[in-house]
């Protein structure tokens, strides 16, 4: 651990390897996993087994990733419909379901479920439901067509 890296309390799995410069609080990773440089996962974040969370990536409380997932670079997830920076908020939870791939720079809105096998293309803004193995894109993300390679 480097001196500008923080792990704390956190429950990380046989041969999982966590590059430098992340800040991970409290969260669940499984094995076989791998978490790139300047990621933030907090707490209570559950991540699978055999899961890619490439570089840049913040997941914060109230994220549930399933195994096999990718995690493109620079995705951002979010848990609050309706952010302020004082008084009470509403957490919203996420699931990213076994097998889905999200692509680099997405942003993916609280309150979604993206389903088993669904392909989420590079810089979408995923603000509904994703069916299984299904693949997504735009802004904001709309279904294109079925995943045939993932399927």
């Amino acid at each position: 651990m480097t001196e500008h890296q923080i792990i704390s309390e956190c429950k990380i799995g046989k041969n999982t390897k966590i590059w430098d410069f992340v800040n991970l609080y409290g969260c669940e990773i499984g094995n076989n996993c791998v978490i790139g440089s300047f990621v933030e996962i907090g707490k209570d974040v559950k991540i699978g087994n055999n899961c890619k969370i490439e570089k840049g990536v913040f997941i914060p409380t109230g994220v549930t990733i399933e195994d096999n997932v990718f995690v493109g670079p620079h995705v951002v997830f979010t848990n609050d419909k309706y952010p302020k920076a004082t008084g009470k908020w509403k957490l919203a939870n996420t699931l990213i379901s076994r097998g889905a791939s999200i692509g680099a720079n997405s942003t993916i809105v609280c309150g979604v479920k993206i389903g088993e096998n669904a392909l989420i293309g590079a810089g979408s803004v995923v603000t509904k439901d994703v069916p299984p193995g299904m693949i997504a894109a735009g802004n904001p993300a709309k279904i294109l067509r079925r995943n045939d390679k993932n399927v």
